[in-house]
């Protein structure tokens, strides 16, 4: 039976059968030593001329090749984990060729993310990068718990739609046999669908779509996305609130499975914020930053600069590594978030920076028929492509919002990395469609 490797320290003194990769092979003669990797860990395998059809073996084997080894467990001060394996057999259950595209052992930077990214299933392989997706899995894990405990309803909207599920350019066209569709930009209809349709509360993990030429170190065209609606609020300060406690819980999930090792490899605490989250309108947030001499580039959005710049003031203000910006003007918002009653231009609408970037666009949306209709004709938009959406609200739809949030944005954040290709199983971009 087989023994994972995170599991010998509590078989000392037992013969175990570990299964995993050659990480790396040192040789003094009379013995070798075998560091072994498995996804539980590292340990340490000693091979001696004792031995000797293992130590044949052990002559012959190359880095990342997967071996089976059979042997006597026993507690080594010196080894890591404080346990190592004696080898009396050892298999080769696939031999890696000698010379390895990438190495799996290296120091960090040493080579280039764009050729990591050419052997992505090698440089996943690096521990550090195993610790990412662990990470990643406890976020998800928490997501998923908190919905199916607080009674949302789960939904997988299509991905392939008939019109545009957001405003602007940033489209991908297929043809759909004698027609034209786009892949989704996000399920924001089909969202607000299931508000019509009286699930109250719904929520969402897919993939996201966007045309987006930008080659920056937060974008990418296909995504993962986390999206929540719920029906029933008063304004968008209740679709905030509902955020932060799912952050808390996501955070929190991280810390306890993953902490203590986030801290060792990354070098960065995982920090559960505390409740509620500081929150700035737009106007006020482009008043501080002129305070700050921050260039603005426009008065209707925060350019990246302004972000960290924002996302750096309140850290050192409030010792908090969130912030809301609300209050967006309606010229760069889509015309299904409502406008605030007492002033026309500004929409119910948020987002939220971790950090200083970007990793959440929210709002209260409009589910008054008429209103909504005029807004879109006041956005200049064509109604019949969105008159299956329109008729959403045609048949009463209570007053509801939501968000949709980064994910990978996220874990970069939390991790202090600083490239969503890091987090990102396969990235995809402008020129990458491989592996």
């Amino acid at each position: 039976m087989r023994t994972q490797i995170s599991e010998t320290k509590n078989r000392a003194g037992e013969t175990v059968q570990i299964f995993g990769w050659v990480h790396t092979v040192r040789d003094q003669g009379s013995i070798k030593f075998l560091i072994i990797r498995d996804v539980s860990g590292l340990i340490q395998v000693v091979v001696t001329k004792k031995q000797k059809k293992a130590s044949d073996i052990a002559k012959t084997l190359s880095l990342e090749s997967v071996v089976k080894v059979v042997g006597l467990a026993k507690e080594e001060k010196q080894a890591p984990g404080g346990v190592e394996v004696v080898a009396e057999e050892i298999e080769v259950l696939s031999a890696a060729e000698p010379e390895l595209p990438i190495p799996v052992v290296e120091k960090t930077g040493e080579t280039e993310l764009p050729k990591r990214l050419d052997w992505r299933w090698i440089d996943l392989r690096k521990p550090e990068n195993r610790l990412i997706f662990q990470a990643w899995t406890s976020m998800e894990r928490a997501f998923v718990d908190y919905c199916g405990s607080n009674n949302y309803i789960e939904i997988h909207s299509p991905k392939l739609m008939s019109a545009p599920s957001e405003s602007g350019g940033e489209l991908f066209e297929v043809k759909y046999f004698e027609r034209k569709a786009y892949l989704a930009q996000s399920p924001q209809f089909y969202k607000q669908m299931a508000m019509a349709s009286g699930f109250e509360k719904t929520f969402e993990i897919g993939p996201v779509f966007r045309a987006n030429p930008s080659f920056t170190s937060r974008h990418d065209t296909e995504f993962t996305g986390y999206d929540i609606e719920i029906s029933f609020i008063e304004s968008h300060h209740d679709v905030m609130a509902e955020e932060e406690r799912i952050i808390v819980a996501m955070l929190s999930e991280i810390n306890k499975t993953s902490g203590n090792e986030i801290k060792k490899v990354f070098g960065r605490e995982i920090s559960v914020p505390l409740i509620p989250f500081p929150k700035l309108t737009l106007a006020r947030a482009k008043e501080i930053l002129k305070t700050l001499n921050v260039p603005s580039e426009t008065e209707n959005d925060l350019s990246p600069e302004e972000e960290r710049k924002l996302g750096e003031y309140i850290n050192k203000k409030e010792s908090h590594e969130f912030v809301f910006v609300t209050d967006y003007p309606k010229e760069i918002r889509p015309f299904y978030h409502m406008r605030h009653k007492e002033n026309g231009n500004l929409t119910k609408s948020f987002d939220l920076l971790f950090m200083g970037l970007e990793i959440t666009t929210g709002a209260q949306r409009e589910h008054r028929y008429d209103v909504l209709l005029n807004q879109a004709k006041e956005k200049g938009l064509h109604t019949e492509p969105i008159q299956f959406y329109l008729n959403f609200f045609k048949y009463g739809c209570p007053p509801h919002g939501g968000f949709g949030f980064g994910p990978s944005r996220f874990v970069m954040q939390a991790l202090g990395l600083n490239n969503v290709r890091e987090v990102t199983y396969l990235y995809r971009g402008v020129k990458r469609l491989e592996p």
